[in-house]
C-alpha cells in the first residue's frame, strides 16, 4: 500500500507530526484519527476485510473523496455544508498483493488517501469488518486495480457504489486468459479457497483468449463456475466490455470491437451460452456498453476510453471505468444479487 501526498487538507484537523501505531483493529478495539497525518491515513492492520466509518466536514464548505490501497475509489465526492458534518461507511479488502495478483506486494496494511476539490476529515474509525459478504473479481486489463494513471479498470472503481457490508476482492490481472488464469497458482488456485457461502464472484474473461478455441474457451468457463459453486459461492459471468472501434456509420458491429476472436470465436456469444446452460446470472456489459458507446458517437466515447491519452481503445480511463462500475452496480441490483440498500445510486 502507497502513502499519499494531499493538496488541501487545511480543513482536517490533524497533526501532521503524528504516526501511525500498532494495529487494534483485529482485537475489536477500532482504529481512529490517530493514524492520520496531512498526508492521509495508514492503519497497521493484517490482511483481512475491515469497516471504515468517516465523519467529514470543517468549518468551511468541503468536498471529500476517499481511496485506498492500489488506487481504489472507496467513497465518492461528498460535498459538506460550512459547519456540518455528514457520516459515511464503507468496507475495503486489505491483501497482499494489495492490486494485481501477479504485481508487487506493496505496503502492508490499510493506507486511505482524502481527495476532492475540498477534503475535510473530521474523524475516522476501522474495524474487523464480522459479516461482510465479498464481491471477487475474475478478470482481466480492463476489470484490475491499475496501478497508475491514466489507466483504470471497472473493478478499481466499483467499490465507491457499495456501502458498509459489502467489499470488493479484485484478483483481476492484467494480460489474463480464460487459459492463464486457471494456470497461474497466483490467480485460480489463490482465489478459490478464499471464497465463502454466499460470496459472489463475477468473472469477466475474454479479452486475452485471442487463439482460445471454443471448445477450451467454454470449457475453461465451465471450470471457473463449477468452482465457485464448489466453495459455496455464487458465479456471476460477465460478457466483456467492447473496444472502441467503429465502423463507417457509426456502430461498433465489427468483430475487433464485440470481442470475436481470430478463430472466429464470439467470446460475447458464448459466455451467455454458458449461463444460460448452467443457469448462472449473466451481466451482458458487452451489449450495455455497445449501447453507451454507440449513444456517445466517434468523439464522445474518446473519454470513456484512453484514446486522447495513448490512442487505446480497449482500456478505460478513470472516467470511463467509473461509467461502466455504474452499470455493473446497477445489474447487480436489477438481478437482486445485492440489495438495493447495499449500493449507492448517483
Amino acid at each position: 500500500m502507497r502513502r499519499f501526498n494531499l493538496a488541501v487538507l487545511a480543513a482536517v484537523t490533524l497533526s501532521a507530526g503524528l504516526t501511525a501505531v500498532p494495529a487494534q483493529a483485529h482485537t475489536g478495539r477500532p482504529l481512529g484519527i490517530e493514524n492520520c497525518t496531512t498526508a492521509g491515513c495508514h492503519f497497521d492492520v493484517p490482511p483481512g476485510t475491515y469497516d471504515v466509518k468517516v465523519r467529514l466536514g470543517g468549518d468551511a464548505a468541503s468536498s471529500t473523496a476517499i481511496s485506498g490501497e492500489t488506487r481504489r475509489s472507496l467513497l465518492p465526492e461528498t460535498a459538506v455544508a460550512a459547519g456540518e458534518r455528514a457520516f459515511r461507511s464503507f468496507t475495503v479488502n486489505v491483501r497482499t498483493p494489495e492490486g494485481e495478483p501477479t504485481g508487487p506486494d506493496g505496503t502492508p496494511g490499510l493506507d486511505l488517501a482524502l481527495g476532492g476539490s475540498a477534503p475535510a476529515l473530521a474523524d475516522i474509525e476501522v474495524t474487523r469488518a464480522r459479516h461482510a459478504r465479498q464481491i471477487f473479481l475474475v478478470g482481466d486489463s480492463t476489470v484490475c486495480d491499475q496501478p497508475a494513471d491514466p489507466y483504470s479498470g471497472w473493478g478499481q472503481q466499483l467499490p465507491q457504489y457499495l456501502r458498509k457490508g459489502v467489499s470488493v476482492a479484485n484478483y483481476a490481472d492484467s494480460g489474463e486468459s480464460t487459459v492463464t488464469y486457471l494456470a497461474e497458482p497466483r490467480l485460480w488456485a489463490t482465489v478459490q479457497p478464499l471464497i465463502r457461502p454466499g460470496d459472489l464472484v463475477l468473472v469477466q474473461l475474454a479479452h486475452n483468449d485471442k487463439t482460445t478455441d471454443e471448445a477450451t474457451y467454454r470449457a475453461n468457463l465451465e471450470t471457473l463456475v463449477a468452482g465457485v459453486r464448489e466453495k459455496g459461492g455464487n458465479p456471476v459471468l460477465v460478457t466483456p466490455i467492447v473496444r472502441r472501434w467503429f465502423n463507417s456509420d457509426g456502430t461498433l458491429n465489427n468483430g475487433t470491437a464485440l470481442l470475436v476472436n481470430g478463430l472466429g470465436v464470439d467470446h460475447p456469444a458464448v459466455i451467455r451460452s454458458v449461463a444460460a446452460d448452467e443457469d448462472v446470472p449473466l451481466i451482458d456489459l458487452t451489449a450495455k456498453t455497445k449501447t453507451l458507446v454507440e449513444s456517445l458517437g466517434v468523439e464522445g466515447s474518446k473519454a470513456i476510453y484512453l484514446y486522447n491519452e495513448k490512442k487505446d481503445n480497449t482500456h478505460t480511463s478513470v472516467h470511463g471505468a467509473t461509467v461502466y462500475a455504474g452499470l455493473v452496480r446497477d445489474e447487480l441490483v436489477a438481478q437482486g444479487l445485492v440489495p438495493k440498500g447495499a449500493v449507492r445510486v448517483g
